[in-house]
């Protein structure tokens, strides 16, 4: 019986070292060192080692695990939220802190275009059901301007991913900013 909490730990461990991974690659990029990670993880850098033998190999599964957070945080948040509108601006806030994080992922990833063009397809398949969802929602409730009801998950997230390209050259830059007003433009207008 012992294998079984040792393998929960072990996941509880890689749950924690993504999310740290996670942290530190949105505050400080793909290339930061190993020892802040494992400092905000709370863990060895051995521990790290052991999980994710390279900085590829945390890479990707930093990027699978923000995938699956995101895809997961869709119906939580419009279950939970006070209106789908407001789902739909936290859901694309945390859509944002992916979409810093991913920036480096192409750099890292140069080599092997096919394991590249397969985390994008999985980004696709699980994350623009769940923005069409979040949208088609707010379109419904009537916070959203009905004309915008056919512009769809995937167009959406082009826009957003559009507004965050500029963030990773100019620190002046404020994606966030211009994501909120992308966002509010979708808003029916009150009356």
């Amino acid at each position: 019986m012992r294998p079984g909490p040792r393998r929960k730990d072990a996941r509880r461990n890689q749950q924690a070292l993504l999310d740290a991974a996670a942290t530190v690659f949105v505050a400080s990029g793909v290339e930061a060192p190993v020892r802040d990670i494992a400092a905000e993880a709370g863990v060895g850098m051995g521990t790290i080692y052991r999980h994710f033998p390279t900085r590829a190999d945390l890479i990707v599964a930093v990027y699978r695990h923000q995938v699956d957070a995101c895809a997961e945080a869709g119906p939580a948040l419009l279950a939970s939220s006070r209106t789908p509108y407001a789902a739909l601006e936290q859901w694309i806030d945390q859509f944002v802190d992916f979409l810093v994080t991913k920036h480096g992922l192409a750099g890292v990833l140069q080599s092997d275009n096919s394991g590249f063009e397969a985390l994008h397809a999985y980004f696709l398949d699980r994350l623009v059901p769940v923005c069409g969802e979040l949208l088609d929602a707010a379109v419904e409730s009537g916070e959203v301007r009905r004309d915008l009801a056919d512009l769809g998950g995937l167009q959406l997230m082009r826009g957003v991913g559009n507004l965050c390209v500029g963030a990773s050259n100019d620190p002046s830059y404020d994606a966030r900013r211009l994501v909120a007003v992308l966002i509010a433009g979708l808003r029916r207008p009150a009356g």
